[in-house]
């Protein structure tokens, strides 16, 4: 009756998750979703607790007194600036603790003599994608934090030699599962599983990171059904498929917003160095045009149509409250204000949604690119806050742009342009932007959440 239980409980965690991840697609939705979430690893967590082979509840309780003094700061007090390397170190911690399941089980079966082959094959993908999650997840969250370069590390035949080392633990699996006992081939895919990631993340560029991250979700996912499979836990099996599908889905989601494969963004090296444009652009070579804040509130005052396009520049100093005030002033005046989002803007997908909704911001003014791009030649200003890629025009008139191809927001054709810009140079992807040469684009240099301030009071009074 009790496996009854636990099993029809597993169930309706399962649906939960399914629910959750449905309303998860939509920001009016999202916060219902992640409460569904929540709920259905509530009912997960409780009805493995049921479970007749747990003999001591001590332990379990003193680990979760640890995770929940570590998670809630981790939840409440990290910006949102960071929320992407708190993903990255959650990544880690999971695999982790996937990874650490793994050994202790192998071990308990090689000191009771029960080591199938299927159940070691089980055990041999938990470790290797655990393992390997856990390390790559650190090196992404030390180069989002910037504690590691963010610049691709590279060295002559570094390819070849990372599939080779990854080819090795492959073949150890291989050896583990034709003799379980093998403890040399057991350490080997440990090893192995904990040092390549480290070396398939050091040549990426920190303008990836976010990409790697969903890439490590998915193996997160994977790991997390291998450990389902070895400790016949249909919950972790569920969970994992869905983890692991949804991090793939979204990789590759990513990738085309960016218009890059996903072998170009393990592989490529891309993220680093600054490219000039060659003039293939209307803009480039030309000289960015300062504006005061003056001239750029009165722009903005007497536009009927008003466009801003957040970036993670807006993120950074916290300025949502401030753009979302500043388009309440404009709108008082009798002007349209839409916040164009870009997929790729930020440092994930729906960053900016989730900045500008916490600032209040009506779901109904954010409009994705696809709706968006169409309506900015009849728009009066664009105000750009702190983006980069996703605006350049190099991306639509510039061949050899590292960025050509890529999905970018129309501002160009608007018909002004003010960017809101900390400096001259170039972007988080090294990139320059030839939208800010363009002789239509005006620029308001400082720090956003003080340049939207100025703006606001500029505008009250104009």
């Amino acid at each position: 009756m009790r496996d009854i239980l636990i099993q029809l409980a597993y169930l309706l965690a399962a649906f939960l998750f399914l629910i959750a991840l449905r309303a998860l697609g939509k920001p009016d939705t999202a916060r219902r979703g992640m409460q569904l979430a929540a709920f259905g690893m509530a009912v997960g967590v409780v009805a493995t607790l049921l479970n007749a082979r747990i003999v001591s509840f001590e332990w379990i309780l003193v680990g979760s007194l640890i995770g929940a003094v570590a998670g809630y700061p981790l939840g409440k007090w990290v910006p949102m600036t960071a929320m992407p390397q708190r993903i990255a170190l959650s990544h880690a911690l999971g695999a982790l603790a996937a990874t650490l399941v793994g050994i202790g089980e192998y071990y308990n079966g090689l000191s009771a003599g029960h080591l199938g082959r299927g159940h070691v094959m089980a055990l041999g993908f938990e470790v290797l994608l655990g393992g390997l999650t856990v390390t790559g997840s650190l090196m992404a969250f030390g180069k989002l934090q910037e504690i590691l370069p963010g610049r691709p590390l590279t060295f002559r035949g570094q390819n070849a030699f990372n599939l080779t080392i990854l080819a090795i633990g492959v073949a150890s699996l291989a050896w583990l599962v034709v003799d379980p006992t093998n403890v040399v081939a057991a350490g080997v895919m440990l090893a192995v599983s904990l040092a390549v990631a480290v070396l398939l993340v050091l040549p990426i560029g920190g303008a990836d990171m976010p990409v790697v991250v969903s890439l490590l979700n998915s193996y997160a996912g994977l790991a997390a059904v291998a450990t389902g499979f070895a400790i016949d836990n249909n919950i972790l099996i569920i969970v994992g498929a869905l983890d692991g599908l949804s991090g793939f889905i979204l990789l590759v989601a990513m990738s085309k917003a960016m218009n890059r494969s996903f072998a170009n963004v393990l592989f490529g090296a891309f993220g680093s160095a600054a490219v000039a444009g060659d003039g293939g652009s209307p803009g480039a070579g030309g000289e960015m045009a300062p504006i005061s804040a003056e001239d750029a509130a009165l722009r903005m005052a007497y536009a009927d149509k008003v466009v801003v396009v957040p970036g993670y520049g807006l993120a950074v100093p916290q300025a949502q409250h401030q753009v979302r005030e500043l388009a309440d002033l404009i709108e008082k005046r009798g002007g349209e204000v839409r916040f164009a989002i870009h997929p790729v803007a930020g440092r994930m997908p729906g960053h900016m949604n989730v900045l500008l909704a916490e600032a209040g911001v009506p779901y109904d003014k954010l409009v994705d690119m696809e709706d968006i791009n169409e309506k900015f030649a009849e728009t009066d200003v664009v105000l750009v806050v702190g983006a980069n890629d996703v605006v350049n025009p190099a991306a639509k008139t510039n061949p050899s742009s590292p960025i050509y191809g890529m999905p970018i927001l129309k501002v160009a054709e608007a018909r002004s342009v003010i960017a809101l810009k900390r400096g001259r140079g170039a972007g988080f992807s090294g990139v320059e932007n030839d939208l800010f040469v363009d002789p239509k684009t005006s620029m308001l240099f400082g720090d956003a959440k003080q340049s939207l301030i100025t703006l606001g009071l500029e505008i009250k009074i104009a």
